[in-house]
């Protein structure tokens, strides 16, 4: 399928978000790397595999080395990110029929890929691994590399001491218990604040109209349980009980919260407090950067209502197979990545966290130990917000921040983000 026309439209935005979330852009505070175009062997050898995350770039090139001295067979990786436009490369790729044989994919850009993507029901990684990212049409599309996941993060440390244990905040009230005894021992404990919550609207958008808003779609669902999301999508509807119960869950966890922090702060500020122990909670992911704090850390559970247990987890991004390339080889070098050779360099060196359900490695990620403890426990709610329509998460994002600045009751939160998502919805 060779429609250019078509690329030249759709992938306008294309790969826009694989440097977001997993450590590509600047404006989140997270590490990137320059752009850059490297490869392990000449491009007519092999197969070619795009990546879009430049820090794990010299892991890949190592993965690609080992692949060759096990198979003799060549993977060239080609990296993109920091000042490229990866949007721009892969268009350009495509209109010059110059298609990588595997490259990154996230699951709102499928409409993107519909006719280009190989199926890949049947190969043998997909029985290691409840992530892969399958469409009702073209079938098993993406294959995931790393597993990220995000809830409230908590010093393990802080907790102890205060006396609370994580495992017991599975209810709004076993919260607010806890946020009281945490805010009376601040002094005590050294801290500056009980949660560290930016909802600054112009930058940190990403992290409350998408990660933040996850939490109303998938807190307390099973993994592949689309309910809210469905909702969402059918025109921007929500279930307005659930909604409200989500509204005063934040306003409870906005009232304990850094005031210097919540409407103007930093992700930099952000998280770099949480790492010196000056927040008992941040509400971030498991990409964030705390291999200099010392101590432990986990996740616990948005519990904005009774009985939620669950984090939200899954592949951020795939690897996904164009069906005009190398296809077979393309198939085999994915299968042979959720082999023990392979992951222990994906894992024990780059420090991703394996999607495969029997990996015996474990990452250096200071998380690895909490996703991991859920994911055993099949307590891993889905990754769905990343279905909802493209930008919608800079219209709830400032309404996050209205809330979080006090402009708004709870019911008007809700009305508020009902309205503006409505609207957004309705427009073409």
């Amino acid at each position: 399928m060779k429609n250019k026309k078509f690329f030249a439209i759709a992938l306008a935005g294309v790969m826009s978000l694989s440097l977001v979330a997993c450590g590509g852009s600047d404006s989140e505070g997270n590490g990137g790397s320059e752009g850059n175009n490297n490869s392990s062997a000449s491009s007519s050898e092999g197969i070619r595999l795009l990546n879009g995350k430049p820090e794990i770039d010299d892991y890949l090139l190592k993965l690609a080395d080992k692949y060759k001295q096990e198979t003799g067979k060549t993977v060239s990786v080609e990296t993109i990110g920091g000042d490229v436009n990866a949007a721009d490369t892969l268009k350009n790729y495509y209109q010059a029929e110059n298609m990588p044989d595997v490259f990154v994919l996230e699951a709102n850009q499928v409409s993107a890929w519909d006719g280009l993507l190989a199926d890949m029901s049947g190969e043998e990684w997909t029985t290691k691994t409840d992530y892969a990212l399958v469409d009702e049409k073209m079938g098993v599309i993406g294959c995931p590399y790393t597993v990220e996941a995000t809830g409230l993060a908590y010093n393990e440390f802080l907790l102890a001491k205060a006396g609370i244990k994580p495992e017991t905040l599975t209810s709004p009230e076993a919260y607010k218990k806890a946020f009281e005894t945490l805010e009376s021992r601040k002094e005590d404990l050294g801290i500056d604040a009980v949660v560290g919550y930016c909802a600054e609207a112009a930058n940190l958008q990403w992290s409350s109209g998408t990660h933040i808003f996850a939490q109303y779609l998938d807190a307390g669902l099973d993994q592949n349980d689309k309910t809210y999301i469905d909702l969402l999508n059918d025109g921007g509807k929500y279930d307005d009980a659930r909604l409200k119960n989500f509204a005063t869950f934040i306003d409870l966890m906005t009232q304990y919260a850094d005031k210097n922090l919540t409407v103007d702060g930093t992700y930099d500020k952000q998280v770099g407090k949480f790492a010196n122990g000056k927040y008992v909670f941040v509400t971030q992911g498991s990409w964030i950067d705390l291999s200099e704090a010392d101590f432990n850390v986990g996740f616990a559970p948005y519990a904005f209502e009774d009985g939620i247990d669950t984090i939200i987890a899954g592949a951020p991004s795939y690897w996904a197979v164009y069906n005009g390339g190398k296809v077979d080889e393309a198939k085999e070098f994915l299968n042979w990545c959720y082999t023990e050779s392979a992951e222990r360099i994906l894992v024990e060196e780059a420090g991703l966290i394996s999607p495969d359900k029997n990996c015996k490695f474990r990452a250096a990620n200071k998380f690895s130990e909490s996703i991991k403890s859920y994911m055993d426990a099949g307590k891993t709610s889905g990754w769905h917000t990343m279905l909802k329509k493209e930008g919608l998460q800079n219209q709830t994002g400032q309404v996050f921040a209205d809330f979080a600045r006090g402009s708004l009751t709870i019911d008007e939160f809700c009305s508020t983000i009902k309205q503006v998502t409505e609207s957004f919805y309705a427009a073409d």
